[in-house]
């Protein structure tokens, strides 16, 4: 019996995902890792603050630096009433296998703050902003004043402002994002994909780029 209890005491414990990340930060800092594209996504990642990053085959994944020079991969806009469908939104990017960072006004922005300086700060500490226009989005003036402060930051961007429609009229369509397509949702899976699709792109083009001025 007491020879069991020993094993049982000395067995190895499941693999989590985050012994599988030490594993993989330790491969590829070995010095037989050192090809050109274990150096433009290589995994001297910084710690983040609300989770920890999977491993996976895509290169945003794999952790360029220049994703991790912003605190969020995606700011959602969005009316109060609009809250339950944001959340399962965060809940699909944050679930996908590139755990996306979503900022969450209603969740992420720091007790006491002012909101004006949280919305600002959320603008300019992620790589894009989904609009989740809506006629309860039209109404809200905090959401008009979110979405110009994503255009101020990045007028020309592309990919950055990601417009998503719903129940909105396409004469409704603030006339500010005329110049970018938008998302219709009609079908609120395939939106989810398409929103879970524009960021991707963003990000390996983002990543490429980074890759490109390092060599």
């Amino acid at each position: 019996m007491a020879g069991w209890f020993r094993r049982l005491l000395h067995r190895p414990k499941p693999s989590s995902v985050e012994s599988s990340l030490n594993a993989s930060r330790s491969a590829s800092s070995s010095p037989s890792s050192s090809s050109s594209s274990a150096q433009s996504c290589s995994s001297s990642a910084m710690s983040l603050t609300r989770s920890s990053r999977p491993s996976s085959a895509s290169d945003v994944s794999a952790s360029g630096s220049a994703r991790w020079a912003k605190s969020y991969d995606v700011c959602i806009c969005h009316s109060e009433g609009d809250l339950e469908l944001v959340e399962e939104l965060v809940s699909y990017l944050e679930g996908q296998p590139e755990s996306f960072r979503c900022f969450l006004q209603l969740r992420d922005a720091a007790p006491g703050g002012a909101v004006v300086t949280e919305l600002c700060e959320a603008v300019r500490n992620s790589h894009c902003w989904v609009m989740l226009i809506t006629p309860a989005f039209l109404q809200d003036p905090w959401c008009k004043y979110q979405m110009h402060q994503a255009l101020a930051e990045a007028p020309m961007a592309n990919g950055r402002t990601i417009p998503v429609l719903k129940d909105v009229e396409r004469k409704d369509y603030p006339k500010e994002l005329r110049n970018l397509y938008y998302i219709s949702m009609a079908l609120k899976e395939s939106s989810f994909r398409q929103i879970r699709d524009t960021v991707l792109r963003y990000l390996q083009e983002l990543c490429r780029s980074s890759v490109s001025r390092m060599e």
